[in-house]
């Protein structure tokens, strides 16, 4: 889950640098949490297909190898 907050200061400063004006009859925070929605379904998507290929053929070597990397 997205923090609303840091969303709206993230839009409203690509807004103001792409000089885009918000329509009046749409709120701040709708926008907000309608931008929060259409990146939290993409984020689900990239998660899955990175799930797909992280354990794609289940190479545990490989797997232990990337754990040592964050370490």
């Amino acid at each position: 889950m997205l923090d609303r907050e840091v969303v709206q200061e993230f839009l409203e400063e690509k807004l103001e640098e792409g000089a885009i004006l918000i329509p009046k009859d749409i709120k701040r925070e709708d926008l907000t949490e309608g931008f929060c929605n259409y990146v939290e379904d993409d984020y689900y998507e990239w998660l899955k297909d990175n799930y797909k290929s992280f354990f794609e053929g289940l190479d545990w070597s490989w797997i232990r190898e990337r754990i040592k990397q964050t370490r």
